[in-house]
């Protein structure tokens, strides 16, 4: 059975949780209060399938780190980027290392591909041959499998039409309610009342076919 590979940008999948938190009108200061529930997004991308690594990269203030405890919680190396560190594009070290982490596992299990899922939407520097959309290509090229897991909205839309045409695309809005929670607000601002996640349901999750036997 093919296993696998997860790579998670964090800051695009947060963020763009944030404005579809506000489009829902999920009660005052939505936006400050959606949080991504960890598990329950690793569950929708490997999709009870086996995983032989997961990596994450962010850029978050430091005071969030409990938040990224949860995440190593369930088996997932994480790397993160001080958003103090002005000398760095936000969110240029985050991606970098993931499309690095997706090459050497490219090159690891040479002859032995797996299934690439990457949790972003950003199709940035293609057309520079640059990118997670590049990185894709090469992978699919060497014979993994992929699968793209990003909100519709903030989609790169080549990428996801390439996706949808040689492996797979979730949008991650038709399971938004499963994969976010909403705090309760907080004492001094507008009263909101918390939201807990609602049950995943993986039957309406599309995966890769499986590998064609060996000849």
């Amino acid at each position: 059975m093919e296993s696998c590979f997860i790579y998670w940008d964090h800051s695009n999948i947060f963020i763009e949780a944030q404005r579809l938190a506000e489009k829902r009108e999920e009660g005052p200061g939505a936006r400050y209060r959606v949080r991504i529930q960890f598990d329950r997004l690793l569950t929708l991308a490997h999709a009870e399938r086996s995983v032989t690594r997961a990596y994450a990269a962010g850029s978050v203030p430091p005071e969030l780190r409990h938040l990224w405890n949860r995440m190593e919680a369930q088996g997932i190396e994480v790397s993160l980027f001080d958003r103090g560190e002005v000398h760095r594009g936000e969110q240029d070290m985050p991606d970098r290392l993931l499309q690095l982490r997706m090459l050497e596992d490219a090159l690891d299990y040479n002859g032995d591909p797996g299934i690439a899922m990457i949790l972003s939407g950003d199709g940035t520097g293609y057309l520079e041959g640059a990118g997670f959309h590049r990185t894709l290509e090469r992978m699919h090229g060497r014979g993994w499998r992929i699968e793209i897991l990003s909100w519709a909205n903030s989609c790169n839309q080549r990428m996801r039409r390439w996706a949808q045409e040689n492996g797979v695309f979730v949008a991650l809005d038709d399971f938004y309610e499963a994969i976010t929670f909403m705090e309760p607000s907080r004492p001094g601002y507008e009263l909101a009342a918390p939201r807990d996640p609602a049950a995943l349901d993986l039957s309406r999750r599309e995966t890769s076919p499986p590998g064609l036997p060996a000849p």
